[in-house]
């Protein structure tokens, strides 16, 4: 249903994720696809740049199956290269900016893409010194393609454009729906990065469903996410681009910047991360702002404070809180229409029908409702597994082919899905589970707290304890007396930290995420 009631249909499933902007071309070729400052293409406009960068691309060498990497943000350029590889059979990558040299080598040393395209410069940072020192080090990379230089993507675009059409055309109907098209590298926090490749039916179907789940008929949505995260390619980008909508792209999150982008660009679609509604609405001119555009506020990853709730709830828009994993290509569980505050609060919705999902305990047994366990999905939508990683790939799934997640949920007797926490967050404190992301929301309940962080520390005792960061809000005095006063009001004696930290600024990950593998090194540090 869309925010005022009517319900929408799941968009066409096609073959393959670029498929869709031939199909938009032809019906709505006018109609805008891309919006970056001042920069507005159509789908005719896109359309005709991905078929000119796919040919481009087949003349660089790339056969089906190659890597293709871009470091950069999210700009047409970033839409085109993606769409343009997928076509051809070829599986795109992104490179954060915030990545170290250290990073890149090792995302290089893994995926060996045969492509790089890179911008020059970023918030002031140039990257031609590392560029050109990864450039000596990997020669899997034929071509580097540097974005900001005069012509740079120009020239490269033109380089293709004596490939014949019946070349491109058999490249691209060699492309089964059960290809990769995207390798998306994990976070990390529990070992190295692993690519999970994203086949293009994960795409279509997966963001097909997660569209209508969205509630916007025709979005406009705007997208601030890192382009390495599925939050951007996949959420935001494939959904919209799924149902004929307009993508409007920052090349990083700004509170002021998305919400003058909303007023001037009059989206209706905005998907973040709690962070960023946060920090927009703790702006002293929230309140003033024009955003009767709006028709959903989408948020994951993390829980959305009550009180944040309610003011999002006074715009008058449809409030939507999600769940999903990079392995499972889309978000899986979703609250309806007509969830109340205290659903949007407490519960990550429920799965989609199309979304079989279970619980189940150590051994394998489907638990009923009210028991915990690890939520584990199944389905063709699903990753096809991790890249040159075949024994990551059969630990992923039981061997009746459902994805385990690592993450600890239970069902509600009404269906909505609880989500607990990381399995591999999870401590022990003498003797007894404790899961962060509990503790995390009765710190967050807290008025004068914005975020809260806990992670597990070594202890001589009992073995770990807690240790809870904490973002007071602007211009409170809470202390770390009063926090840990109100934990032990309200959670047992092993749950409530041990040590608690009230600070002005956390540690965030590029998509808006609390960065806990740097409070565990700060940790370290002392």
């Amino acid at each position: 249903m869309t925010a005022s009631g009517e319900p929408i249909e799941a968009a066409p499933v096609l073959s393959r994720i670029s498929d869709y902007v031939g199909a938009h071309a032809t019906r709505f070729p006018d109609r805008e696809a891309v919006v970056a400052g001042a920069r507005r293409l159509t789908y005719a406009d896109l359309e005709a740049l991905v078929t000119r960068c796919a040919r481009a691309l087949v003349a660089a060498g790339v056969e089906k199956g190659d890597r293709v990497a871009l470091l950069g943000n999210a700009t047409p350029e970033y839409l085109v290269v993606f769409l343009a590889t997928a076509s051809i059979g070829g599986i795109w990558m992104g490179l954060s900016p915030r990545y170290k040299i250290d990073e890149y080598r090792y995302l290089l040393g893994d995926a060996r893409p045969s492509v790089v395209f890179s911008i020059r410069e970023f918030e002031g940072r140039d990257y031609r010194a590392d560029l050109d020192r990864l450039a000596g080090e990997f020669g899997c990379v034929r071509t580097w393609v540097d974005l900001d230089a005069d012509g740079g993507f120009d020239d490269f675009l033109a380089s293709g454009d004596g490939v014949p059409d019946a070349a491109l055309t058999a490249r691209r109907d060699a492309v089964g729906r059960f290809d990769p098209a995207l390798v998306v590298y994990t976070s990390g926090s529990s070992g190295k990065p692993k690519g999970a490749l994203l086949s293009h039916h994960g795409l279509c179907f997966g963001n097909a469903i997660q569209g209508r789940a969205f509630g916007v008929d025709v979005p406009r949505a705007v997208c601030p996410f890192p382009i390495n995260h599925v939050a951007c390619v996949g959420d935001t980008c494939c959904t919209t681009l799924i149902r004929g909508g307009t993508l409007v792209l920052l090349p990083r999150f700004d509170a002021g910047t998305v919400l003058d982008t909303i007023e001037a660009e009059r989206i209706n679609l905005w998907i973040g991360v709690p962070t960023m509604f946060i920090l927009a609405a703790d702006r002293p001119d929230f309140d003033a702002r024009d955003l009767s555009s709006l028709r959903s506020v989408v948020w994951g990853g993390a829980a959305m404070p009550r009180d944040y709730i309610a003011r999002y709830r006074r715009l008058g828009v449809r409030l939507v809180t999600l769940y999903g994993l990079t392995e499972t290509t889309t978000d899986t569980t979703f609250t309806g229409p007509d969830a109340s505050n205290d659903e949007l609060a407490e519960t990550v919705g429920r799965p989609c029908p199309e979304y079989p999902c279970r619980i189940v305990d150590e051994d394998g047994n489907t638990v009923p409702p009210g028991e915990q366990g690890e939520i584990q999905f199944k389905g063709d939508y699903v990753m096809l597994g991790y890249f040159n990683r075949p024994e990551a790939t059969r630990d992923a799934f039981t061997p009746d082919g459902w994805l385990r997640s690592g993450d600890i949920g239970w069902f509600r007797p009404d269906g909505n899905l609880v989500f607990v926490s990381r399995k591999s967050e999870m401590f022990k404190s003498g003797g007894f589970n404790v899961y962060p992301r509990e503790i995390e929301d009765v710190i967050e309940a807290h008025p004068d707290v914005a975020l809260a962080g806990v992670i597990g520390v070594p202890d001589p005792l009992f073995r770990e304890v807690g240790e809870a960061h904490v973002l007071r809000r602007p211009g409170s005095a809470l202390t770390a007396d009063e926090i840990a006063a109100w934990c032990r009001e309200r959670l047992a004696n092993y749950k409530v930290p041990k040590r608690f930290h009230v600070r002005d600024s956390l540690p965030m990950l590029p998509v808006g995420k609390i960065d806990k593998p740097a409070l565990k090194r700060e940790a370290a540090n002392g």
